[in-house]
């Protein structure tokens, strides 16, 4: 197939997770024999902190402004796929071309839909959305499952929805050595967001005061200065992806934290705790429905909601712990893969009406 994708950024993975996203996903569907080009506008913020110059195996087209991307409509009108993304800064404008001229499957892929769903639930604009909905979309696929895909038919007008969950790329997140500039007894990997920052004082800070023999290692962007540090917490502003193996192996634990809006609807694992699970590195994680059918609590990941939880799975064995995770990369490694999701992907758009 030809897969033509118009997204945020696949080229930075500076305080966003949908490059490390597109780049494993991307990378399956090339080794799976696609042609995939993906279109992002060159935006200042991401353009100074770009980490990616070029797809293996597949083509990144920067434009610096849609009449670029109009001058060159011929490279992918005739594509199999045509792809739109939450945040793609001309994403109205891409739809509308792809409804206009498109040959094949038109897409669009929320991988933010809790966000947009609270929007629009507190009467706000999205700017990434069409405003007469996504009814002109062949597909509709969401980040998020569950009650989320009957909310885009509802609220949005989508004609076929189908979740597309996280995934990792198992050659790129694997078990490594330990470095001792991320070595702690529990890890934390993600930007600063203020509606999940509450948990982030329960899980990870509070764990921290009351511990403070032991050593804890938060590594993100965003944080605000007068943010509540306590001398056991090593920070790290920015953690590059081919050192989220190195950080993730190198603590006792790490911690996955979920956005409120995310967590409130389900459904919704975050690439974050697909990579820890990849590379062998125990999780413990706040709780949310669906949760279980990714992975089996206290088998294979230990659901924590209060401070005493965190400390109670950190004063665990690790010999314990590690049987744990082991489990959980087995299970990663067979079900969440980013080339199982190319599969899932291709299927959905090869039964789509649509396909010829």
């Amino acid at each position: 197939m030809k897969i033509a994708i118009f997204g945020l950024t696949v080229s930075s993975s500076w305080g966003n997770g949908h490059a490390t996203l597109w780049r494993g996903l991307i990378g399956a569907l090339a080794a799976q024999g696609h042609e995939v080009i993906f279109y992002e506008r060159d935006v200042p913020w991401y353009a100074g902190h770009r980490d990616l110059a070029e797809l293996p195996g597949a083509a990144l087209v920067i434009y610096n402004d849609w009449q670029d991307v109009l001058a060159r409509a011929a490279d992918f009108v005739d594509a199999d796929a045509l792809f739109v993304t939450s945040y793609c800064p001309d994403a109205v404008a891409a739809s509308r071309l792809i409804a206009d001229r498109a040959r094949g499957v038109r897409v669009f892929y929320d991988l933010d839909t809790p966000i947009t769903l609270g929007r629009l639930a507190a009467g706000r604009d999205v700017e990434y959305l069409p405003p007469e909905g996504l009814g002109a979309f062949d597909l509709v696929l969401s980040y998020t499952g569950g009650p989320a895909l009957d909310a885009l038919e509802k609220q949005l007008g989508a004609q076929r929805t189908a979740p597309l969950y996280g995934h990792v790329d198992p050659d790129v997140h694997r078990p490594v050595a330990a470095q001792p500039m991320f070595g702690g007894d529990l890890s934390y990997l993600g930007t600063f967001a203020e509606d999940r920052q509450a948990l982030v004082e329960r899980l990870f800070l509070e764990p921290a005061r009351r511990r403070p023999e032991m050593r804890f290692v938060l590594g993100g962007s965003g944080y605000p200065q007068d943010f509540p540090w306590t001398d056991n917490i090593w920070f790290m502003r920015h953690v590059a992806p081919p050192d989220h193996p190195a950080f993730f192996c190198s603590s006792r634990a790490t911690l996955n934290v979920t956005r409120r809006d995310m967590a409130a609807m389900g459904w919704c694992p975050s690439g974050r705790l697909f990579e820890a699970a990849s590379c062998g590195a125990p999780i413990l994680s706040d709780d949310w429905d669906g949760l279980d059918a990714f992975f089996t609590p206290d088998e294979e990941i230990l659901l924590v909601s209060t401070p005493d939880d965190v400390l109670a799975a950190l004063d665990r064995d690790d010999i314990e712990l590690q049987r744990m995770a082991a489990r959980a990369r087995e299970r990663t490694l067979s079900e969440h893969s980013s080339a199982e999701r190319a599969r899932e992907l291709v299927g959905l758009l090869q039964t789509a009406p649509e396909y010829a």
